[in-house]
Formats: C-alpha cells, sequence, structure tokens
C-alpha cells in the first residue's frame, strides 16, 4: 500500500474506519457510503469495484499495528486542505447513518478532527448536519 491515496479513496478510507471503529459495520452505514460514492461529486470517476477494493485495503491497513494512526496518515497525506471538512463530514454522515452513533466513532472523529486541523466549532456544526438528515419521522 502507498504512503498516497487519490482524494476519492481517502475519503473512502475516513468513511470505512469510521463504520469500522465500533467493530461493527451496519447495513445503514454500508448503504450510506455506497450512495455517498454514487452521489457526491468528489466519487463521479469512482466505480462500484473500486469502493470495494478500496475499503479492504483500508480494512488491511487497519488491521496492522498502529493501523488507525496510518490510516489518519494517509488521509491527511492525500487530501488536499480544501477536503479536510468533506473528510469529516461524510464521516458524521455514516455515524450518523444508523441512528446510533457509538463512543468509539465519536473518538475516531475527534481523531481525524485532531489529524486535519479542524476546529471544534467547525466539527460541532458538520456533525449537527449530518444529525438532522438521518432523523426520522
Amino acid at each position: 500500500m502507498s504512503d498516497h491515496l487519490t482524494p476519492p479513496e481517502a475519503l473512502i478510507y475516513a468513511m470505512v474506519t469510521v463504520s469500522a471503529a465500533d467493530r461493527t459495520i451496519t447495513t445503514e452505514e454500508l448503504d450510506r457510503i455506497g450512495s455517498i460514492v454514487r452521489e457526491l461529486p468528489p466519487f463521479h470517476d469512482f466505480t462500484h469495484n473500486w469502493l470495494a477494493d478500496t475499503a479492504q485495503q483500508c480494512g488491511s491497513l487497519l488491521r496492522k499495528p498502529d493501523g488507525i494512526d496510518r490510516v489518519l496518515s494517509v488521509i491527511k497525506a492525500s487530501l488536499s486542505p480544501r477536503l479536510y471538512e468533506t473528510a469529516y463530514v461524510l464521516c458524521a454522515e455514516v455515524a450518523a447513518s444508523d441512528l446510533s452513533v457509538h463512543a468509539d466513532e465519536v473518538r475516531f472523529l475527534e481523531l481525524l478532527a485532531n489529524a486535519l486541523g479542524l476546529d471544534r466549532a467547525t466539527c460541532a456544526a458538520l456533525e449537527r448536519g449530518a444529525r438532522a438528515r438521518h432523523q426520522r419521522a
């Protein structure tokens, strides 16, 4: 695995990692990752096969010693600063998608924010927007 990913790959690494943080990847989380990749501009040239391959590569890296630190490092190295908030909000979307944000997911969001240098007020706004989009009537 390279120390540099394409920006779409780095965003997928972030989403897969937040989903796996609580050691349970729910159907809602997988569905949300899939819909994000199908719908949002950063992924327009990304195919479904690449998504599965990238998710598997991320899982392999996470299983290595210091896997979470290595994932955070490669995410930061692979994204331009203008995509830092995008990475964070996509992770917040995935975490909120099953209507149950676990402590391990919150911890990963904190680690991601620290790695990317995002301030707490920005993160709180991004998280609130993600939660609001996933509320049910």
